[in-house]
């Protein structure tokens, strides 16, 4: 008698961000029949938000230097970019026919800056490999058999595969599908998961009212800082004040520690240096000069290039005996202390923290209490600043993820 054909080994995937598409896209690839399950009405809807500004795809970073950026988290990332690293994604975009170029500040972007002709091209590459999309599919847990359960637009679904692979995403931007609600069934089901928070966020202070009036919305540059009490050097860059407290680029690099500092103690201390091109010396120096009748405004403005926002920060936040004794100014203004109060809303943020713990995994990210089942991207324990970290961590956990697939499978 003739041999049977072996029938299709069949994965489903839940999540339809970055670390989900590749996955599938790489599966696929295997001869594997994948079908992805996105609660929305499409994919990567949070992928394509990110690059209204600019895609920032991946950063140009050298290794170590690049891994040391995951903080506690260094050694497992640092194990999926040994598979799929910052050249590995600039290689699969131009895959796609999207170019990509290094800015000034090492950032890598498609050479037209944009995030929707990458996804196009990668949505129809995965339904030309067969992956099938099913969209308004709402992951409602596991029902007694371990198998998948679905709130659908036709009632509740059940899936079966040989394999299943987990990329819910974080809490952040629940518009967009990514509101951590997974977490409850994780839970119920005895898998470790750290509590989500936020991560490349803004924080909140006690800004008076006046100060809120007239600077509220102003960029702040430039200005170095670092989270107070640590002694690590200070961090140049720029950030916003806001009504509520601060936020921006340079707040979030340093966000996962100013975060820890609040968990810890209850309160968080951003220090600025006003005048990052300057001296100590040098400061005090130009504020020894004659003022020659002008206001102490007017002589910060000419003397140290001090005005505006920087002028009314450190306004705000040094004491009028402070402001008066060029001695005791001229070091503050390198060390403004911001106290922090909160972090702003898990909601706004550009990410989070916490997930699926990695002891609640193997090294190929399979789930150790339900074999046959993976986890990828941010919905796992880690962290990273902006900057194409977070993406290309992602994107190496997918594919990690889906070798692991395609391990557990035989392939």
């Amino acid at each position: 008698m003739p041999d049977r054909a072996q029938p299709r080994r069949t994965v489903a995937i839940v999540g339809g961000g970055p670390a989900g598409l590749v996955a599938a896209e790489r599966l696929a690839a295997a001869g594997l029949q994948v079908d992805l399950y996105e609660r929305t009405a499409s994919v990567g809807r949070k992928f394509l938000l990110a690059g209204k500004g600019g895609l920032n795809l991946t950063h140009g970073e050298a290794r170590p230097g690049f891994d040391a950026r995951y903080g506690a988290a260094a050694a497992t990332v640092g194990g999926w970019l040994d598979r799929f690293d910052a050249a590995a994604l600039r290689a699969w975009a131009a895959g796609l026919g999207v170019d990509t170029f290094v800015g000034s500040s090492g950032r890598v972007f498609p050479r037209d800056l944009k995030a929707g002709p990458l996804m196009r091209a990668w949505v129809r590459r995965l339904k030309a490999a067969g992956v099938r999309l099913h969209m308004h599919h709402r992951w409602l847990g596991w029902d007694g058999a371990a198998a998948l359960r679905f709130a659908t637009p036709s009632g509740e679904a059940v899936v079966r595969a040989d394999a299943v692979l987990f990329a819910l995403g974080g809490g952040s931007w629940a518009k967009l599908g990514s509101d951590g609600a997974w977490t409850a069934a994780f839970g119920a089901r005895g898998i470790g998961v750290a509590p989500l928070q936020p991560a490349n966020c803004g924080f909140e202070c006690d800004w008076s009212p006046v100060f809120v009036e007239r600077f509220a919305g102003a960029p702040v540059k430039p200005v170095a800082a670092r989270t107070g009490g640590s002694g690590a050097a200070m961090q140049q860059g720029e950030f916003v004040v806001t009504r509520h407290g601060v936020e921006g680029s340079l707040v979030y690099a340093l966000s996962a520690s100013l975060r820890d500092a609040l968990v810890r103690d209850g309160i968080a201390t951003l220090e600025l240096d006003l005048l990052p091109g300057r001296s100590v010396d040098a400061v005090h120096a130009a504020l020894l000069r004659p003022a020659n009748g002008r206001s102490r405004t007017e002589q910060w403005r000419r003397q140290l290039g001090l005005a505006g926002v920087r002028a009314g920060l450190a306004r705000e936040l040094l004491d009028p005996a402070t402001l008066a004794d060029p001695a005791r100014l001229a070091p503050a203004l390198k060390t403004v202390p911001v106290p922090l109060r909160r972090t702003r809303p898990i909601d706004e943020a550009i990410s989070t923290a916490g997930g699926v713990r990695f002891a609640a995994l193997d090294g190929a990210l399979m789930l150790r209490a339900l074999p046959g089942q993976f986890c990828a991207g941010e919905m796992l324990d880690w962290d990273a600043p902006t900057g194409g970290y977070l993406l290309t961590a992602c994107f190496a956990s997918g594919v990690v993820a889906a070798d692991g697939v395609l391990a557990w499978l035989g392939r």
